[in-house]
């Protein structure tokens, strides 16, 4: 397997389809943390590709201030995050034919590693593997994965003839390397609560500090 760990060769694909039920409704993505969004930090933390993309439903034009194309799936039914992770491989297959991996990411992560691409590549590499995932105190992170451009059908055919819906029920049938963040705070904390929230300011100021 040839890897190609540049950023050239790796797009981010924005996940961006939860919703904050449990904090009134609305998009995960576009929740406040300290004076921006999640999707804001998590632009900035990836800066270095030059093809990032927005996958969502609904109104393309609540993400109009991120200058990002935004693909809603491209298959119907709400299918949950393998329907946004096919729907970017294959936007990429048409799309942008010079990206060769994608690395997807779950939106709800404000402090998303700069790294993440780089440390996913190594991951598959050093393995020889087929993709690779990242994992943080003790847990893996499907959503926050590396994917070969070429998996695009395959996952179509899981997803629609299999009707495979969680993510590692697909790749259990592949070698996933690991990319392994052994830090703290964890860098893969999520927002789902409002408590959440309060405990991402407060880490916040701990790094103002």
């Amino acid at each position: 397997m040839t890897v190609k760990p540049h950023c050239e060769a790796t797009a981010i694909c924005f996940l961006a389809g939860g919703q904050a039920r449990r904090m009134g409704g609305g998009d995960k993505a576009l929740i406040d943390i300290g004076g921006h969004s999640i999707l804001a930090r998590q632009i900035a933390a990836t800066s270095q590709h030059p093809v990032r993309f927005i996958n969502s439903h609904g109104p393309k034009d609540r993400f109009s201030d991120y200058g990002l194309p935004v693909i809603p799936d491209y298959i119907d039914g709400f299918l949950g995050p393998l329907a946004g992770i096919v729907t970017g491989l294959e936007y990429l297959a048409q799309h942008h034919k010079e990206i060769d991996w994608m690395v997807s990411c779950a939106t709800d992560i404000p402090f998303l590693p700069q790294t993440l691409a780089e440390a996913l590549h190594m991951a598959v590499a050093q393995e020889q593997a087929d993709m690779a995932t990242a994992r943080s105190a003790g847990r893996t992170h499907p959503v926050c994965s590396l994917w070969p451009v070429h998996l695009a059908a395959a996952l179509r055919d899981a997803l629609l003839g299999e009707d495979i819906r969680k993510i590692d029920r697909f790749t259990a049938r592949y070698h996933v390397a690991y990319a392994d963040f052994d830090v703290a705070p964890d860098p893969f904390m999520n927002v789902n609560r409002p408590e959440d929230i309060a405990a991402a300011l407060l880490r916040i100021a701990d790094d103002e500090r």
